[in-house]
């Protein structure tokens, strides 16, 4: 963004008309949200502070009662300018004696690396208790821009805040996303090339999506195969075939221990079914296929080991969940060693540190840590949580904005790894495959809401799929 800022004012634009743009942008989402009563604005001193100014200078053209509250006098050059066009009520934080209806949060914004502190603090302290009367500019005060975290003890909450060109990490990685209320982005004239990390909205992948066409068959809709466990765990590969087919792969199998047939057998319809004793006998059942799932109940133990080894001689993509992570705990490099960019490794923060031991902690945010484990797994990496990352080799990244909680229930991640495998399978590109599965995985969880059970997801899939059909 400073980048941004610098490239538009070496252009001929003044950072003053940024600032102006950038106030109104704010003063207009307000007015669109609130009728006018009585607001503060509190004001630091740097262009986050000058921002501030310049909302409080139109709100009172048009009627409002507003009143500014400084941290500091404006330090920089566009903020003295815009402080210099304000002509109502100025005091220093906390001597006015007025009540606000309305605040709006100009003090530091996106750029803070200290805590905040004195009567910052303290009017942070009092916002987190009202969010739904705060507007917060760019960010609310108190959080890293670039991590999301809280710089210190305490920040700013939001109902609303009203940022410029682009989200910023922050924005989409928790616990800043939760703070931050309804985001509102506004075009103020700047222009950035190249970005690689994105939001992970259908507008990323709904034009690759998978969708058949008139001449469409099931053998041309991908093969995708599922690694069931022993009999006593079958029900997780179940759970991601079932998704798997739903999502659309044209022909499910699910690859099971011979000693498991029966178990498998009462509970599969269209899924289809295939025994098998050693690894050699899965390399060759799945020798054919576009896509393998394996992880779900898998057991972690030799067995699981070997048979991630030998899907991988296959040459199908692989989606690597759960057991089929941890089991490689004690020698990641031979799981790396096998993958291509073509796979895809879906781990919890838990399982992440297993294979990365170290990268959460060492990362300033989780962006970091999954673009660092993606290079060195040469994989596709989607780290799970309420804001899910995916990260490719490459470097691009998306962040999932639509987590849901309803999601928090056992089964859900197998549920996951079954819409990337059939995604993948029907011939999408990894990464958007994992996107595209995450955002539709959260979507059909909040179409149900409360007492969700992993169970329910494919079958509230073709909904979310038909409004994804009819915005192609």
């Amino acid at each position: 963004m400073a980048a941004a800022d610098a490239a538009a004012i070496a252009a001929g634009t003044p950072g003053e008309a940024l600032m102006a743009r950038a106030g109104l942008a704010v003063a207009d989402a307000i007015c669109q949200r609130h009728a006018p009563r009585p607001t503060v604005v509190l004001c630091g001193p740097g262009n986050n502070g000058g921002d501030g100014y310049v909302v409080a200078r139109i709100l009172a053209e048009r009627g409002w009662d507003v009143w500014v509250e400084r941290l500091a006098p404006p330090a920089s050059a566009d903020a003295k300018a815009a402080a210099a066009q304000w002509s109502g009520d100025t005091c220093e934080i906390g001597e006015s004696t007025r009540e606000a209806d309305l605040y709006v949060d100009a003090l530091f914004g996106a750029g803070l690396s200290k805590p905040l502190d004195g009567e910052a603090a303290r009017m942070a302290r009092l916002c987190e208790r009202i969010p739904d009367r705060v507007i917060a500019i760019d960010l609310p005060s108190g959080l890293a821009g670039d991590t999301g975290q809280v710089v210190g003890d305490v920040a700013f909450c939001a109902a609303l805040t009203v940022t410029f060109h682009a989200k910023k990490p922050a924005h989409v990685l928790e616990p800043g996303s939760s703070r931050c209320g309804d985001i509102v982005v506004a075009d103020i004239g700047l222009v950035t090339e190249g970005a690689i990390l994105l939001e992970n909205t259908p507008e990323l992948w709904l034009s690759r999506f998978p969708w058949p066409d008139a001449g469409a068959h099931k053998h041309a809709r991908g093969r995708l195969v599922v690694v069931s466990g022993e009999a006593w765990n079958t029900g997780a590969a179940r759970l991601a075939a079932r998704a798997g087919l739903r999502m659309g792969a044209g022909l499910v199998t699910l690859l099971s221990p011979t000693e498991a047939l029966s178990v498998n057998a009462t509970h599969l319809e269209a899924v289809m079914l295939r025994g098998f004793d050693t690894e050699v006998e899965l390399e060759q059942l799945a020798a054919d296929v576009d896509a393998a799932i394996i992880g779900p109940a898998a057991g972690v133990n030799e067995t699981t080991l070997l048979n991630v080894l030998a899907l991988a001689r296959t040459g199908a993509a692989l989606v690597i969940d759960a057991d089929a992570i941890t089991v490689f705990r004690d020698d990641p490099e031979e799981l790396f060693s096998v993958l291509d960019v073509d796979d895809v490794l879906t781990p919890h923060p838990g399982e992440f540190e297993r294979l990365f031991p170290g990268f959460l902690k060492e990362a300033p945010e989780r962006i970091a840590a999954a673009r660092r484990a993606a290079k060195k797994a040469d994989a596709i990496v989607l780290l799970k949580g309420p804001d899910t990352v995916i990260a490719a080799p490459d470097g691009r990244t998306a962040v999932n904005t639509n987590g849901s909680p309803w999601l928090a229930t056992a089964g859900s991640g197998d549920v996951l790894a079954g819409f990337i495998g059939a995604l993948i399978a029907q011939g999408m590109e990894s990464f958007e495959a994992a996107c595209a599965a995450a955002w539709i995985h959260a979507d059909a969880a909040d179409l149900h809401g409360p007492g969700l059970i992993s169970e329910d997801l494919p079958g509230l899939t073709p909904a979310v799929l038909r409004r994804l059909y009819d915005l192609r």
